[in-house]
C-alpha cells in the first residue's frame, strides 16, 4: 500500500476526515460529503448539505477555509431551484468562515449536493474518533431525532413547527462546539451523522481498550421523534445502523423507543466528545448557550470483554 509520513489520518480507520501535514505548524484537513435533499425547501437543503460537510472538519479540530461544490441535477432541473440550493450552501460556508472557490456538476437523475471542504489544524493538536480513555466523560452537543422526523417529513407528518426544529438542528455549525473543545483536554471526538449515535460511539471504543456507559435519560431525544418511532416511523438506515453494531449494544432495560432513536442516522448531527474527567464540568459549562444541547451522555471505562456499550 501506498505510504506518506506526512499523511496523519488516512482511510485506515473510520476517522471523519484525512489529516496532511505542511509544515510543523501546519496541517490540512480535508473531506467530501454529498447526498439527495433530505428537505423540500432547495435553499434549506444547500444549508443542511454545507453544514453536514463542514462537520467533518469541526470533528477533527480544524477549521474550514475552502469549500468546492459537488453536485448531481436532472437533465430538466429547473435553474431557478439550482441557483438556490448552490445559494443555501454558499451561505453556509460564509457563516463559517471560509470560501466557495469553484466545483463542479454532473447530470444524474436524482439531484445531489455537498462539498468539498479543506481546513486547516495543528499537526500536533487534532481529534480522532479513537483515542478515548478509561474516566473520560460523554459529551454531545445536538438533539437526536432528526432522521425519523426527516422520514416522518417525507410522509407528510411531520408538523409545520417540528419541521422548523428539524432544520434548525441539521443547519447549525459545529462550529461553536469545536471552538470549545480546542479549549478543553478532548482525547477523542466525531460527528453523529449517518451511523447514528451508537455506530459513532461504537467506533470510538472499538478495538481499544475502553467501554462506554450510557445514560440514557442524559441524551437529549426529541419528543416527537420518540412518538414517531413509538408509531414504527423509522429511517431505513436505523435498520443498517441496528445492523452494523446492535451485537455490541447491552440495551438493558431501555425501551425500544429510545433505542431506536439512539440508532437513528443523523444528517448534520452534533459533536460527540470525550473529554478528561477534570475539563468536564468547566467544558459543559462553556457549552451551554453556544451550542443547540450541551449533554453529559456517560463515560468511557475500561474494557472488561464482551459488548462494548452499555444503556441505563
Amino acid at each position: 500500500m501506498q505510504s506518506d509520513p506526512a499523511l496523519l489520518v488516512g482511510f485506515d480507520k473510520s476517522d471523519d476526515a484525512c489529516v496532511y501535514k505542511v509544515s510543523d505548524e501546519l496541517a490540512l484537513v480535508q473531506t467530501v460529503d454529498f447526498f439527495p435533499p433530505v428537505v423540500d425547501d432547495p435553499y434549506m437543503f444547500g444549508q443542511v448539505a454545507a453544514a453536514n460537510a463542514l462537520s467533518d472538519v469541526y470533528a477533527m479540530g480544524g477549521e474550514p477555509k475552502t469549500c468546492l461544490n459537488i453536485m448531481g441535477i436532472p437533465r430538466d432541473f429547473p435553474k431557478e431551484v439550482t441557483r438556490e440550493i448552490l445559494r443555501g450552501g454558499y451561505d453556509k460556508v460564509a457563516e463559517a468562515g471560509a470560501v466557495v472557490a469553484g466545483g463542479h456538476t454532473i447530470l444524474d437523475e436524482e439531484p445531489k449536493y455537498g462539498l468539498s471542504v479543506t481546513g486547516f489544524v495543528h499537526p500536533d493538536r487534532f481529534y480522532r474518533n479513537c483515542g478515548a480513555r478509561p474516566g473520560d466523560v460523554l459529551i454531545l452537543t445536538k438533539p437526536l431525532g432528526t432522521g425519523i422526523l426527516t422520514t416522518a417529513a417525507k410522509a407528510d407528518l411531520l408538523a409545520e413547527e417540528d419541521k422548523a426544529s428539524m432544520i434548525r438542528i441539521m443547519t447549525e455549525l459545529n462550529r461553536k462546539a469545536r471552538d470549545v473543545f480546542v479549549q478543553c483536554d478532548v482525547h477523542a471526538c466525531t460527528d453523529v451523522t449517518g451511523f447514528g449515535l451508537m455506530g459513532h460511539l461504537f467506533e470510538m471504543v472499538d478495538g481499544t481498550d475502553c467501554e462506554a456507559a450510557v445514560d440514557t435519560k442524559a441524551i437529549d431525544i426529541l419528543p416527537v421523534a420518540l412518538d414517531f418511532a413509538r408509531m414504527g416511523v423509522l429511517a431505513e438506515g436505523m435498520y443498517r445502523n441496528r445492523s452494523y453494531c446492535e451485537a455490541q449494544v447491552d440495551q438493558g432495560t431501555v425501551q425500544t423507543a429510545v433505542c431506536d432513536a439512539l440508532f437513528d442516522p443523523q444528517t448534520s448531527g452534533g459533536l460527540l466528545a470525550a473529554v478528561a474527567p477534570e475539563d468536564a464540568e468547566k467544558c459543559l459549562a462553556m457549552l451551554q448557550g453556544q451550542v443547540l444541547s450541551a449533554q453529559r451522555i456517560g463515560t468511557v471505562r475500561g474494557y472488561e470483554g464482551g459488548k462494548r456499550i452499555f444503556l441505563k
